[in-house]
């Protein structure tokens, strides 16, 4: 299965599993993560949970071999079912969610970290919004979690550069709470769900709800927007030759179209 949940005691944990391909989202994972997310915000009994990623990677994004083959209107609706769907589900979640990233954390990957609420990485982590390389802008309310993390100068720096950012950097961006060894990720992440597990999780919950009504728009009203763009970049010249380039392993030539 690609996408597993267990459950121990109050800790649910949801593993990435396509460490072949570095845990790169497919349709039918994006199905398997709303349904667990939404599993998972109603079961009173999981009082925390862990989000992470098998083998050496947490998410290299979303599979860009199925990418394409959709109208603007389809591809809008794709948006607003599939990973619009499960985020906002994972974000509207009422109780800790914590991920453990090792490995590469890109694009939409790095969007799930994101929209977390505590992020541990081990040494080995690295995050880029790599959309510019296929042609595409950001997309998983990146752009959303970024600015209110970062501001906007930093953020556009990171999106307009697509580089990546070390487990370090981020850590003195403010963008993970912890770095620490590679084999040390799942024992941390594991420790740090179990004591806020034994928190008041309703109180948790809905402070959750005051940050999040802190600083506006909401995440609801970014990804509307969101999903008006994203298909249109879908249809552009530029994506189709980045998407090529990516599978053909070389840099892309862009023409602005």
């Amino acid at each position: 299965m690609t996408v597993e949940l267990t459950i121990d005691g109050a800790v649910a944990k949801v593993v990435l599993n396509r460490p072949e391909k570095l845990n790169a989202l497919t349709v039918e994972m994006r199905e398997r993560l709303g349904e667990y997310f939404t599993r998972l915000r109603f079961d009173d009994a999981v009082r925390a949970i862990i989000v992470t990623g098998a083998g050496r990677g947490f998410c290299s994004g979303a599979d860009v071999d199925r990418m394409g083959g959709h109208d603007l209107r389809g591809d809008r609706e794709r948006m607003q079912q599939g990973a619009h769907g499960y985020l906002r589900t994972l974000h509207a979640i009422e109780k800790p969610v914590i991920a453990a990233v090792r490995g590469p954390a890109v694009g939409i990957g790095w969007s799930i970290a994101l929209a977390c609420d505590l992020v541990v990485a081990s040494k080995t982590a690295r995050f880029s919004q790599i959309f510019k390389r296929i042609g595409l802008a950001p997309d998983g309310g990146a752009i959303w979690f970024l600015t209110r993390r970062l501001g906007m100068p930093k953020a556009k720096e990171l999106v307009f550069s697509a580089r990546f950012v070390e487990a370090e950097e981020a850590l003195a961006l403010g963008l993970v709470n912890e770095v620490v060894e590679d084999d040390a990720l799942m024992a941390r992440a594991e420790a740090l769900a179990a004591e806020l597990a034994e928190g008041p999780t309703f109180a948790l919950g809905l402070a959750k709800k005051l940050f999040n009504a802190a600083i506006g728009p909401s995440l609801d009203d970014y990804l509307d927007i969101e999903s008006l763009i994203q298909p249109q970049l879908h249809q552009t010249a530029d994506n189709a030759e980045g998407r090529a380039a990516f599978r053909e392993k070389r840099p892309p030539k862009f023409t602005g179209r």
